[in-house]
């Protein structure tokens, strides 16, 4: 199971209002529980012991996607799109507290630049733009706790 097909997965089980799914294959095991607006996701992937080499890339997988923002236009008629959270975790504007934001209302950024810092699990995933543009509003107060698919950033792209 590839990472799209589990952040698929989890955008379809955040939708439907499902309280728990589980999916068992072969070498992997996920659960994910919703309640209370939040949405929880365990991955437990086990590898043949015999071939170590193929277990490597295996817990890739988990901090891969968040390192894709979700950027969508706006239900509205807006010019912006938002830059939304790819997991659920804890928002950070700056990668230490001893260092400056990494971007600022009216900041301009290119597709690629990280733009703040989720930290879940107690790993600090970058969180990279999709878009270039100015960033005309930051929606998440530092050190906040934000959902999945949750709005971060206000982008203009002209």
């Amino acid at each position: 199971m590839d990472i799209k097909e589990i952040q698929n997965l989890i955008k379809f089980v955040a939708k439907s209002g499902a309280s728990e799914v589980k999916l068992e294959m072969e070498d992997v095991k996920i659960t994910i529980r919703t309640g209370s607006g939040k949405t929880e996701t365990t991955i437990v992937q086990a590898a043949p012991m015999a071939n170590m080499s193929q277990a490597a890339p295996v817990p890739a997988p988990a901090t891969t996607p968040v390192e894709i923002a979700a950027p969508k236009v706006e239900s509205d008629d807006s010019k912006y799109i938002t830059v939304k959270s790819p997991i659920i975790g804890t928002f950070y504007r700056k990668p230490s507290p001893d260092k400056p934001n990494f971007v600022e209302v009216g900041s301009e950024i290119k597709t690629g630049d990280t733009v703040c810092v989720i930290e879940a699990m107690k790993l600090f995933n970058e969180i990279e733009s999709e878009v270039s543009g100015k960033i005309v509003k930051v929606l998440v107060d530092d050190s906040s706790p934000v959902e999945f698919d949750q709005p971060l950033f206000l982008v203009d792209p002209s």
